[in-house]
C-alpha cells in the first residue's frame, strides 16, 4: 500500500501544481502569511507531526479558539471558507503522504489535545498510519454544520469525534487494498461535488445523536 501511497500522491501533486501555486496566491494576497498552516496531530504510535493545509484562518487562531472549527467560526477568512467547503485547504497533505507522515487511507490523525477522548479501543488506531482520507472523513463531510453554537466543542468531543472513530476502527478492521481504493474514488467524487454515500453506517445511537445535530 506504501507503493499505491507515492505513485498517487506523486502523480496528484504534478497534476495540481497549477491549481496549488493559484491557490497560495490567493491566500498570501486575502489573507497574508504564512500560505501554509503547520497543525500539529498525531501520527502513528503517537508520534506527533505538522500535518500540511492552506491557511484558512487567522494568524491568531490557536490562541483564540479550540482545536476544532465550528460552524460560521469568526477565525475562519473569507477565502477559507471557500478553500474548506471545496476541500482544497487538505490538498497539501500530499506531500505529507510522500513524506511518511500519512497514507492516503487511514484513519484522519486528530490533535493532540483530545488524546483524552479516545477509548482504550480507539488507541488501536493510533498503531496505523494516518490517513488523507477515510470513510468517516467522507461521511464526516460536512461537520462544521454540526458543530453550532456555544458547546460546540462539547459536541465535538462527546459526538462527532466518537463517532468518527468507531467507523474508522471499524473500516480499519477489514480494509483491503480494493476497499482503500474505492474510498479514494469517493474523496474523488466528493471533491468533484458529486454525492456520495459512505461505505460504512454511523452505529445507530451515533446516528440518533448526530440526527439531533442536524435539526439544531
Amino acid at each position: 500500500m506504501r507503493l499505491l501511497d507515492i505513485s498517487l500522491a506523486g502523480l496528484g501533486l504534478l497534476v495540481i501544481a497549477p491549481l496549488l501555486l493559484v491557490v497560495a496566491i490567493l491566500v498570501a494576497v486575502m489573507s497574508g502569511r504564512p500560505v501554509i498552516y503547520r497543525s500539529q496531530r498525531m501520527g502513528q504510535r503517537g508520534r506527533v507531526f505538522s500535518l500540511l493545509k492552506f491557511r484558512t484562518m487567522r494568524q491568531d487562531a490557536d490562541s483564540v479558539g479550540p482545536g476544532i472549527t465550528g460552524r460560521n467560526d469568526s477565525r475562519v477568512t473569507p477565502i477559507g471558507r471557500i478553500l474548506r467547503r471545496t476541500k482544497v485547504d487538505e490538498l497539501p497533505q500530499l506531500i505529507n503522504v510522500l513524506k511518511g507522515d500519512m497514507s492516503l487511507v487511514g484513519p484522519r490523525p486528530e490533535d493532540p489535545r483530545y488524546l483524552d477522548c479516545y477509548s482504550a479501543a480507539d488507541r488501536r488506531l493510533l498503531e496505523m498510519r494516518p490517513g488523507l482520507t477515510s470513510p468517516a472523513s467522507i461521511a464526516f463531510r460536512n461537520e462544521e454544520a454540526l458543530l453550532d453554537g456555544p458547546d460546540f466543542e462539547m459536541r465535538y468531543v462527546k459526538t462527532v469525534l466518537p463517532a468518527k472513530l468507531s467507523m474508522d476502527l471499524s473500516y480499519m478492521q477489514s480494509r483491503t487494498l480494493w476497499s482503500d481504493v474505492k474510498v479514494i474514488a469517493e474523496t474523488a467524487l466528493m471533491l468533484l461535488g458529486r454525492d456520495v454515500h459512505p461505505r460504512a453506517k454511523l452505529p445507530p445511537h451515533r446516528a440518533f445523536f448526530l440526527s439531533l445535530g442536524k435539526k439544531s
